[in-house]
């Protein structure tokens, strides 16, 4: 039953990729950035759609944690090419994502889960808050808004999913960072985004959550 979920997630998840290819080309270019060729966004959905239901089957949350998986898509490609996490599309995801845990929180009464969910957010958003308002450089308004919006995702997981999924964005930031000054793509001031980062921290913590975590 799983493999038939994660074959049909596959396919929707190359669907929702045209979409998302489709939007990242409509979106304002800031910054003259070369357009990303297909079939990298398709695959790309694909493969996390593929990921979310092997992770969770056929459950009350794949939908929740397979909307992450699209807009987190969307959001991390947009983040790469224009150093830019709109609030036109974090702030309603946050509010869908948010109702979709309601929604899978209902049939077995999942009240803690959805309360830790919502406390996950609140503690990211303001640790990384804290952390935008000590090095504005380093972190911007979106990166914390965004976090805010992993967190819910992963407060639902549980506490050592938010904690190390939001070390993990850290490290794989440094990571990047190292290889890059390595190769002298970038010099020692060199600025990166790191939504990118968050997400692929958030995707770690949630892909190893089921033997790791629980």
């Amino acid at each position: 039953m799983t493999a038939l979920v994660a074959v049909a997630a596959g396919g929707l998840g190359m669907l929702v990729g045209v979409l998302l290819s489709r939007m990242v080309a409509r979106f304002p270019d800031r910054t003259s950035s070369r357009p990303v060729r297909p079939p990298f966004i398709e695959v790309g959905t694909a493969v996390l759609f593929v990921l979310a239901a092997l992770r969770f089957g056929l459950s009350v949350e794949l939908p929740a944690f397979l909307f992450l998986a699209a807009v987190g898509t969307l959001l991390g490609v947009i983040d790469l090419q224009h150093r830019l996490l709109p609030n036109r599309i974090v702030v309603p995801a946050s509010g869908i994502a948010a109702a979709l845990l309601l929604v899978a929180s209902i049939p077995d009464q999942h009240w803690g889960a959805l309360l830790r969910a919502a406390l996950g957010a609140a503690v990211l958003f303001a640790a990384f808050l804290v952390l935008a308002l000590i090095a504005p450089s380093g972190l911007g308004m979106g990166d914390v808004k965004l976090a805010a919006l992993i967190g819910l995702y992963l407060g639902w997981i549980g506490w050592a999913a938010v904690v190390i999924g939001a070390a993990a964005g850290f490290v794989v930031q440094a990571l990047v960072a190292l290889v890059l000054l390595a190769t002298r793509r970038i010099g020692l001031r060199g600025e990166l985004p790191f939504g990118p980062a968050m997400l692929f921290g958030a995707v770690l913590a949630i892909a190893w959550s089921g033997t790791l975590l629980l």
